[in-house]
């Protein structure tokens, strides 16, 4: 793994809004002296490391579904603040195994090592656009003999093909407090490549989802029953809804309702308790930081990385935000490693349980948030 430069194509700000990143300028705020999507630099992999990450970002994928069986037949809801009224739902949507589609774990990974998991996204991951088809194209201009860890499109595809869904069209819903549009553009190529499976779409804002007390079922504007919808709308904030005691309960819903049980941060720490001394973890605690001289305290239903509290011996460094009120995590801290003074995070996407996908985002500071550029990757073939 190397970080190497390279000059931008030109007009790359205009490529890239074609392929659905209209957002990079919105999702960036001024006076930052690089953009959202930085192609003057990417990152470089052999076959070798991109083939031992897939192994090991399966492994991890597993072990989180052996945790969230244990949550659940231990019944820990509690460790993960998951509201009382909601816990047997959400046991229920797991006993089924109510279908899923995609999710992105977070690692720490310097190329010379074991990747660590930092976090899972398994819920509304986003910088999905930019992963999927902007470095894909990126790299068939300017790399067109190299690789790419990147089949999320065609595993998309393959995936809503597999899904039995209710009949009658899928509902793709967004919010509107949505400012820059990153999750419009990112609902309009789900719903772009369920489209390419064969279903049959809609799209609609969560807020615009009505409820039809007489017949007990979730409506549209038209005043259609929905009885599928992938929402960009994570469960936290629907069980804290006043629909949510119905949404547990009435359409089925992508990601399913048991995805709440690995979009926590409580997940880290039950984790640590299954596997510990796993490689692929760094030690976690929900009770505090224990043995740890140096650790960070994560939210555990914090967002972009926000809300965080960084502590070794050298100081405390603190990140805005108003998340904690459910509490927090306390994970052992090994700061990302350092490439020409940038940080990056390397985010391996699953679709279904399947590894299918590399993004990177990178940063000059400790923790990354939703200023960190999102810069592509290719596989040098040898």
């Amino acid at each position: 793994m190397r970080r190497e430069r390279g000059a931008p194509r030109d007009g790359w700000d205009k490529i890239i809004e074609s392929q659905g990143i209209a957002y990079h300028r919105a999702a960036h705020p001024e006076g930052l002296n690089r953009p959202y999507w930085d192609e003057s630099v990417h990152y470089v992999f052999s076959m070798d490391e991109v083939e031992a990450l897939e192994a090991q970002v399966e492994e991890l994928h597993a072990m989180c579904l052996q945790a969230a069986d244990h949550i659940v037949s231990t019944g820990r809801f509690a460790d993960l603040a998951i509201p009382d009224w909601a816990a047997a739902d959400v046991a229920r949507s797991w006993e089924r195994r109510d279908p899923h589609l995609y999710a992105r774990f977070d690692l720490r990974y310097d190329g010379t090592g074991p990747a660590k998991l930092l976090e899972y996204n398994a819920d509304t991951p986003t910088s999905l656009v930019e992963s999927s088809v902007a470095q894909w194209f990126w790299l068939k201009d300017t790399h067109p003999d190299d690789d790419q860890w990147n089949s999320v499109h065609e595993r998309l595809i393959d995936r809503w093909g597999e899904l039995s869904l209710p009949a009658g069209p899928v509902h793709f819903a967004w919010t509107s407090m949505d400012e820059t549009g990153e999750e419009a553009m990112t609902l309009a190529y789900l719903q772009e490549t369920a489209e390419q499976a064969g279903l049959t779409t809609a799209a609609i804002a969560m807020e615009d989802i009505g409820w039809d007390e007489l017949n007990r079922r979730f409506v549209d504007l038209d005043g259609q029953m929905i009885r599928s919808a992938f929402k960009l709308y994570p469960w936290e904030w629907m069980l804290a809804d006043a629909f949510g005691r119905h949404a547990v309960r009435h359409a089925t819903w992508i990601e399913p309702l048991w995805k709440a049980l690995l979009s926590n941060k409580a997940l880290l720490a039950i984790l640590w308790e299954l596997f510990p001394g796993h490689p692929g973890l760094l030690p976690a605690y929900l009770d505090g930081p224990r043995e740890l001289t140096s650790y960070i305290a994560k939210p555990l239903l914090g967002r972009e990385g926000a809300s965080m509290r960084i502590v070794t011996p050298a100081g405390t460094q603190e990140t805005s935000g108003s998340y904690g009120q459910e509490g927090y995590v306390f994970q052992g801290f090994d700061a990302l490693p350092d490439f020409d003074g940038q940080r990056p995070v390397l985010g391996a996407w699953m679709v279904a349980d399947e590894a299918a996908g590399l993004g990177i985002r990178e940063t000059t500071g400790l923790i990354t948030d939703d200023t960190s550029s999102f810069v592509p990757h290719r596989i040098e073939r040898s």
